[in-house]
């Protein structure tokens, strides 16, 4: 069984559709039928064995015609480069490239992507691919309304059964979404083929991706490392094509089931085949140009962060910075292979380079990052010297624990803003700091100073967070005295 992409101009939407059921509220139709993709069924032979045939149709004869022209062009390109990328096995594998959901949003943004990999013919990359757009949210909706959703047998299987259980675990909830990275690398798979591309689709949990059963926010364990570079070298001597490589994706070890990496999860995907590789570079595309000095949703003037360090990069991750996952620095920190962020929209950009080592005399400010909605226990006793571990107990219980060695308060709508830098100038960035936030009228409710030693957090007041971030960039990354110290500073210290 074929699939059918019907597409327009606008931006391609799924909706899920079953023969027998109304189509899933929520995904939107795009007027009139012309810009709404409606996705078949897909069968089990394709989904799973990889052995079937996909198709990408075009809504009517002109837009074929439009399509078989462009393929054409794509099919010319990819003759130049034949040497380059899919064949030839005295080459090795050199770099991963990772793309994001919204780059692999639709047919359009797949023959993009297929480009930009072919624009670069000195390279022999292992792909890997997200979901398409917002499929992981239709499949969760999906999974919630439990309705009929005929996109291939084994989908439909499952979906009927939620409907049976009436209940959705994280175990189900894990099977679920993985559809979406399984159809995504299939259908890009068999386009670069369609082209003259050499490629071999893979699912990650099928090559060696072997997690805990932490379903929904599984650990990658060792064991992987060595899995994954005897199947994707082996099979790259054996019979070389482009490896596309679902992200996301793993397998509990003891249970046997596919497990998610928690969300961002391909980006860890990616690092972690670029380690148990060996490979010289691992390229992350998304939709801004890199990793910026703030969120550019609260504050428009952003800017690009040029060069960071794993310990940068990972306590960005960690604080709330949406562009990486906050596990997937250490395979490439262990592994020391510089990570670089780019722009699949905007290739020409510079991105960020992120390695283990950067020139650090003259950098005060890194980036700015928001943690909203937190929660913060104010703990008030002279009880707790030498008592480790107390907070190890059940969350539940915490509270009603500590109020036997302390007075607890706690207080709610927090947030943190983490400062991204050189902590050795800690002097120089809570003097500036402290000044902008007195004028701002803002009260500073509490200040940690992370063991990474790249990182000051300062907690305020949910409602005042935005305001503090927009007028720290100003101060920090605006006014003239920048992310540099001047000269005569740094000799002071």
């Amino acid at each position: 069984m074929a699939i059918a992409l019907r597409f327009a101009a606008a931006p391609l939407r799924l909706r899920l559709v079953s023969p027998n059921a109304p189509a899933i509220a929520g995904a939107g139709d795009g007027g009139g039928g012309g810009g709404r993709a409606r996705i078949g069924v897909l069968r089990r032979a394709c989904c799973r064995g990889g052995g079937g045939r996909v198709e990408v149709a075009g809504a009517d004869s002109a837009r074929c015609r439009a399509k078989r022209a462009g393929d054409a062009a794509a099919a010319a390109a990819a003759a130049e480069t034949l040497g380059g990328i899919g064949v030839g096995g005295g080459d090795q594998l050199s770099v991963v490239m990772k793309f994001g959901g919204s780059s692999v949003s639709s047919a359009a943004r797949m023959r993009e992507v297929a480009g930009l990999i072919l624009a670069f013919p000195e390279e022999r990359p292992v792909v890997v691919l997200s979901a398409m757009g917002k499929t992981t949210n239709l499949l969760l909706l999906a999974g919630e309304k439990a309705v009929g959703c005929a996109l291939l047998d084994e989908l439909e299987q499952l979906l009927k059964g939620i409907a049976m259980m009436k209940e959705l675990t994280l175990r189900t909830t894990d099977y679920l979404v993985s559809f979406g990275e399984c159809m995504s690398t299939r259908i890009f798979a068999a386009y670069l083929n369609k082209i003259g591309v050499k490629a071999r689709q893979y699912d990650a949990f099928d090559i060696g991706f072997i997690t805990t059963d932490d379903f929904g926010n599984a650990d990658i364990l060792e064991a992987t490392y060595p899995a994954i570079a005897k199947r994707l070298h082996g099979d790259w001597i054996r019979d070389p094509a482009l490896p596309i490589v679902t992200g996301f994706l793993g397998k509990g070890w003891k249970s046997g089931a596919v497990t998610t990496l928690g969300r961002g999860g391909s980006d860890l995907t990616a690092t972690t085949i670029g380690k148990a590789l060996g490979l010289r570079e691992i390229q992350v595309w998304k939709d801004v140009d890199g990793v910026l000095t703030c969120d550019p949703n609260i504050y428009p003037n952003a800017t690009t962060v040029p060069y960071l360090t794993f310990e940068e990069a990972a306590e960005l991750a960690y604080f709330g910075a949406q562009v990486l996952h906050p596990q997937s620095m250490r395979p490439a920190r262990e592994g020391d292979i510089p990570v670089r962020v780019k722009n699949s929209y905007n290739p020409k950009a510079p991105g960020t380079l992120i390695t283990k080592q950067r020139e650090m005399d003259k950098v005060v400010l890194t980036s700015i990052v928001l943690k909203s909605n937190v929660t913060m226990l104010d703990i008030v006793s002279t009880r707790m010297l030498g008592q480790f571990g107390f907070l190890a107990k059940e969350l539940d219980h915490v509270v009603e624990e500590l109020e036997k060695i302390a007075v607890v308060h706690l207080l709610q709508q927090r947030a943190i803003i983490s400062l991204i830098g050189n902590v050795r100038r800690s002097s120089l960035i809570l003097e500036k700091a402290f000044h902008v936030l007195r004028k701002s009228g803002v009260n500073v409710q509490m200040i940690s100073q992370g063991a990474s030693k790249v990182n000051m957090s300062l907690i305020v007041h949910d409602s005042e967070a935005k305001q503090c971030i927009k007028a720290l960039h100003q101060a920090f990354f605006e006014d003239d005295v920048l992310t540099e110290v001047d000269e005569d500073a740094l000799h002071m210290s």
